[in-house]
């Protein structure tokens, strides 16, 4: 679908402002890689070949006597002998010994007399998953090194894929806050505007009572009542943060709803709801969009704070907020804490930059050549 003359135009002006237009790609990129973490950073392969047979422990669960092991839990597929029997085909000999099976099929193709129909199994870049606790035979949290590249935390579990993760978490959490919030928010500011009289004043009224309710007293005793999860996270964040967007959409209808295209849409019939969303909205979009970046990166820094106080999701969830409290419990490991500031820096840098070039572009003042 081909672009109005208007949104060619701003989408020029998007692309003019170098800043906001490589952010966009850049932020872009990381969050699409992002979305698809379990193909980066998992402790089940993406793929595994056994005996010819195609199997995908990514999207299926697979008992380990599915590869001719003894129990019907699910497969462990770091595990040597669930390794050894996807490689030799289901030897027995490697639930006793399995590098005594693996020596005898890489000698002759045979364990105890028993051919050997090789097996192989695809992984992912970064081995292990958010909540992956690892054998690390020492301390927790470690160092970085050639097997977790940002170090672990103090469960044994890796910061990296932790990182991904809660970059995917919390970007998700705020768009899905800013986007039911936006819709709610600027619905309600363009009904108060666009009538006005006892409509307007009576809304208002509420608004100012609902606006003096301490949001995060509400969120930690819903916490300590109701066992924390995503949407119900975000049902708590949208109820406090739709009215940000409602006096700024309210200001521009009240300005608009005398201008003489609404008296001429009015005189022609056309209805209320066409005339607020087809032909005002659109001019006040520019005061709602300068409020974005604002309500994405608090949307972002709550869902942080939250975890942090321990009142957010659930502790074993991929969160940065639980990543910065174990960098303050552990100070001697600077690179909890490292992973925990360049993630934030980043990730709000380029969506403070995504939305000034937005602002900009809607502005018809600014033109960028």
């Amino acid at each position: 679908m081909a672009l109005s003359p208007l949104n060619q135009r701003r989408w020029r002006n998007f692309k003019a402002n170098r800043r906001a237009f490589w952010s966009l790609i850049v932020f872009g990129l990381l969050y699409v890689v992002s979305l698809f973490a379990e193909f980066i950073a998992n402790d089940v392969p993406i793929v595994v070949n056994y005996r010819g047979e195609y199997h995908f422990p990514i999207f299926r669960f697979y008992p380990e006597t599915a590869y001719g092991g003894e129990f019907r839990t699910q497969a462990d597929y770091r595990a040597p002998e669930v390794q050894c029997l996807i490689e030799t085909g289901g030897a027995e000999l490697c639930l006793d010994d399995p590098d005594e099976a693996l020596s005898e099929a890489a000698a002759d193709g045979r364990v105890e007399g028993t051919p050997v129909v090789a097996g192989w199994a695809i992984w992912p870049p970064i081995p292990y998953s958010y909540d992956t606790i690892n054998n690390l035979g020492g301390p927790a949290p470690s160092a970085p090194d050639s097997r977790h590249w940002l170090g672990t935390d103090d469960t044994a579990r890796d910061v990296l894929a932790r990182v991904i993760y809660g970059f995917r978490l919390s970007v998700t959490f705020a768009f899905a806050v800013v986007a039911i919030s936006s819709v709610i928010g600027i619905t309600a500011g363009a009904v108060q505007g666009f009538f006005g009289g006892l409509v307007d004043l009576v809304a208002q009224r509420l608004i100012e009572l609902w606006g003096s309710v301490p949001s995060l007293y509400v969120i930690i005793i819903v916490a300590a009542i109701i066992p924390m999860n995503f949407w119900l996270l975000v049902f708590l964040m949208v109820l406090f943060s739709w009215t940000a967007l409602v006096g700024v959409v309210r200001a521009e209808f009240l300005r608009a709803r005398n201008f003489e295209y609404v008296r001429a849409a009015r005189a022609l019939g056309v209805s209320n709801a066409r005339i607020m969303f087809r032909h005002v909205l659109p001019n006040a979009m520019v005061a709602s969009v300068t409020l974005l970046p604002f309500i994405v990166t608090g949307a972002i820094g709550a869902l942080a704070t939250l975890d942090f106080l321990g009142f957010g999701l659930p502790s074993s969830a991929p969160s940065l907020g639980e990543l910065t409290l174990q960098a303050k419990k552990h100070l001697q490991a600077v690179w909890l804490g490292f992973s925990a500031f360049f993630t934030f820096a980043i990730m709000l840098s380029l969506l403070v930059f995504i939305f000034e070039g937005v602002r900009d572009a809607f502005d018809p003042r600014k033109t960028f050549r």
